[in-house]
């Protein structure tokens, strides 16, 4: 398995092509241009993953190059909806499936939600100017975090905590910048459209990493096994959300974020072409700082779970929120 030295030499790239734009491979090394000019060249032997946003033809190199070098290719559209994948993942993990389909407790589910609450709380106290509504907001977010863990709790008791803290968080987080709540499908607002980007982002890195493992990605421990759900992603990336939330109301905070780049359609946000390109861009720099956090914690979380040892010993993430 890929150890933490050699990740930390790893490069994800986020490819948005442009009309004209193509992708090609010279001695061992993958390169973006277009008519005029290389726009981006990297070698394969330091590519993790491929994420490449637009329409592009897939050949037999570019493939036989992901199995050489154990890079994952992911394909989306202009909305960041993936149309194709090609993922570099251990095989064979027959313990560690057999483990995850036998698992019957919900100890793990409340520490995932423990662990995402902790850093909303550090996202909160993170702003400088704190509001008596906010410190209200706080204490409130501190109760639910204190409740966890408890044996007594089923899934929809911890499923009514999750949805408590995450109405008190993102009212302190966003409800000065036009925040209407956590509407990922109706996209009422630009927060809304710049969550959906971060955490889409915030997935496929997420996915790329438990398949090194082998894990069942179906298979989750908080979020329930639903047809084609990638379950166990979803629960992984749960304690990484308030890293994109940060980011996005630091660019709020900075006005980087221009009404104009978005288009309304039918009484939703939108954000399309070149607009989109500093938004991704941004959003997925801020990740990338926090690759190596998210490969420790995938790392740890795989031996504590195959070690069996008890969930107070399950790896804990940095709580400082860099952005």
């Amino acid at each position: 398995m890929l150890t933490a030295p050699d990740f930390k030499e790893k490069q994800i790239i986020f490819a948005i092509l442009s009309h004209g734009e193509r992708l090609s491979f010279k001695n061992d090394n993958i390169i973006i241009s277009d008519e005029n000019a290389i726009k981006h060249q990297s070698s394969c032997f330091r590519l993790f993953a491929l994420i490449i946003v637009g329409h592009i033809s897939i050949t037999s190199g570019l493939l036989m190059r992901s199995k050489k070098f154990g890079f994952s290719i992911v394909l989306m559209s202009y909305g960041l909806v993936p149309y194709g994948m090609w993922m570099a993942k251990a095989e064979g993990n027959v313990l560690l499936r057999q483990k995850q389909y036998e698992y019957n407790s919900f100890e793990i589910a409340q520490y995932i939600l423990k662990e995402k609450i902790e850093k909303q709380l550090v996202a909160l106290k993170s702003r400088r100017q704190k509001s008596d509504e906010l410190k209200n907001g706080i204490l409130h977010l501190t109760n639910y975090y204190e409740r966890l863990p408890n044996l007594d709790l089923g899934l929809n008791d911890i499923l009514g905590i999750e949805g408590m803290a995450s109405k008190v968080y993102f009212k302190q987080m966003f409800g000065d910048i036009g925040w209407q709540g956590r509407k990922p499908r109706a996209k009422r607002d630009m927060p809304n459209v710049l969550l959906d980007i971060g955490y889409t982002q915030l997935f496929y890195i997420m996915e790329v990493l438990l398949n090194l493992y082998g894990f069942d990605i179906y298979k989750g421990f908080y979020h329930q096994t639903f047809y084609q759900r990638k379950s166990l992603v979803c629960d992984m990336v749960e304690p990484f959300r308030p890293w994109v939330d940060r980011r996005i109301r630091k660019a709020f905070k900075l006005n980087q974020i221009h009404e104009k780049d978005f288009i309304l359609i039918n009484g939703q946000y939108r954000l399309f072409g070149k607009t989109s390109k500093p938004y991704l861009a941004f959003m997925l720099k801020n990740l990338l700082k926090q690759k190596n956090t998210m490969f420790y914690f995938v790392q740890s979380f795989y031996r504590a779970f195959m070690q069996d040892i008890s969930i107070q010993e399950y790896p804990k993430i940095d709580t400082e929120l860099k952005c």
